[in-house]
């Protein structure tokens, strides 16, 4: 497309079809682990290898960083004093895989998880209490050796799922961790511009993509809330033009990055509102932004690693019927602070439902790396008539770099779905699966749909 540009001296447009973007842009990595752990007898684990091999396919795409992540979450929602993990990503002749909604959490999870709950029946103990028992708190470490010091949300959410937990028969408990921002020693920021056009206009610039996320509405909640004015005066407005680095909008990074950088920039028009009207500040535009350059590089020889600046934590339980069915998902999420409940509900339930299709259909078989369809039809996305009764459950232990101690939820929300659905199929039929998607204890479609 740039070629034919250069050479036309006019604007190209590429647009694939639907087939073609389906064999073209990346998809989730698969990843083949070997993975070991081991707990004590009082129900502590202690210890956890793990070997992973990510197919990347033909491409790079961000496949070391996706194993990075596998890496970094090996020990999910749990502390686990002693680790030993290889992670690999590895080419091949298979189609592109590359950043995917959870990003390695989702895949590093589900073994996780299936092996916490093998230790509970082999050890004999309670699946509830022992995931608390081990559940990461402030002043433990996550895989990478982070000490985690504030707003760790683990237990939180399995108090809020307990009761539903012990008053149903078979049922799949599943914790998750997910990092906010690209970590690992890269700089993560965000720059605003907030730009007074009248006393009845404001615009705000930024270079993050919505793609659903919320972004433009989180910017606007939060100006609001730091000065005072009307949502009805603002529009917000994505330009290259405007040269605001914002970096990938990846890692669900935009609520903190974002948010800070607009409060920066917001609290400077209060200074300027203190002397001035907002009719006499017409035309004057205020710079905000917000760095994170205080993680740390894989390898590197320091007195404190910092992976991530910040993580979400959650807990998730399916709950089946009589016939082996889900009837039910309970979702309860660590977001530090739900600054839009509606936007949060929606971001969980958008999640669960990928979570599912994840755990028990979605697939994309390949032969001699060809793949069989390219079709929409065949990949097995569940219908909006397919989706089990969701319950969300918000909790907020705040955070301390996100504003108003508010943390990423778009990554997170399906990060324990698929484990938590394995394991509640285990309780029903004690068949241990090792291998997504799914293979089902029923005949029929395994989900009682929510009509309603």
């Amino acid at each position: 497309v740039s070629l034919a540009a250069y050479i036309l001296k006019k604007p190209v447009k590429l647009k694939l079809s639907r087939e073609e973007s389906i064999r073209m842009h990346p998809k989730r990595h698969p990843v083949f682990m070997d993975m070991k752990l081991c707990a004590s007898v009082d129900g502590k684990l202690k210890n956890i290898s793990l070997y992973a091999i990510g197919d990347t396919g033909a491409y790079a795409s961000v496949g070391d960083k996706v194993m990075e992540r596998v890496a970094g979450h090996a020990t999910g929602g749990y502390y686990v004093p002693n680790v030993q993990i290889e992670a690999l990503t590895v080419y091949t002749n298979n189609i592109p895989s590359g950043a995917m909604r959870g990003f390695g959490a989702n895949q590093v999870a589900f073994a996780m998880e299936s092996l916490v709950d093998e230790i509970c029946v082999k050890g004999g103990f309670d699946r509830w209490g022992f995931r608390y028992q081990n559940a990461l708190r402030e002043g433990l470490r996550t895989s990478t050796g982070q000490l985690l010091k504030h707003g760790v949300g683990i237990r939180e959410c399995l108090k809020a799922l307990k009761p539903y937990y012990y008053k149903n028969k078979y049922t799949g408990l599943a914790c998750a961790i997910k990092n906010s921002g690209v970590g690992n020693g890269m700089i993560d920021e965000s720059k605003c511009k907030i730009e007074i056009k009248s006393e009845d206009s404001i615009l705000i610039y930024n270079g993050w993509t919505e793609m659903g996320q919320g972004a433009h509405n989180m910017a606007i909640q939060t100006f609001c809330q730091e000065t005072g004015i009307k949502p009805v005066l603002l529009d917000v407005q994505v330009d290259s033009k405007w040269e605001l680095p914002t970096g990938m909008t990846t890692s669900s990074r935009a609520t903190a990055l974002l948010g800070q950088a607009v409060r920066d920039a917001a609290q400077k028009m209060n200074q300027a509102l203190k002397f001035k009207t907002l009719k006499e500040l017409s035309g004057q535009t205020f710079f905000g932004e917000f760095i994170v350059d205080w993680t740390t590089k894989p390898g590197t020889d320091t007195k404190e690693h910092i992976t991530h600046y910040s993580y979400g934590y959650a807990a998730q339980l399916v709950i089946l019927n009589e016939e082996g069915k889900i009837k039910e998902v309970i979702a309860a999420h660590d977001a530090g602070k739900i600054m839009n409940p509606t936007l949060f509900e929606g971001q969980i339930e958008g999640a669960i439902h990928m979570g599912l299709g994840y755990a028990l259909r979605e697939d994309l078989p390949m032969e001699k790396s060809r793949l069989l369809s390219d079709r929409v039809k065949d990949l097995g996305i569940l219908k909006i008539n397919e989706m089990p009764k969701t319950t969300v459950i918000g909790v907020e232990k705040k955070d301390e770099v996100g504003p108003y101690g508010a943390k990423g939820v778009g990554e997170i929300g399906l990060v324990p779905t698929a484990a938590a659905v394995a394991n509640a199929f285990y309780y029903f039929d004690k068949k241990r699966r090792y291998k997504l998607p799914l293979e089902w204890p029923c005949k029929d479609f395994p989900i009682i749909s929510n009509q309603s």
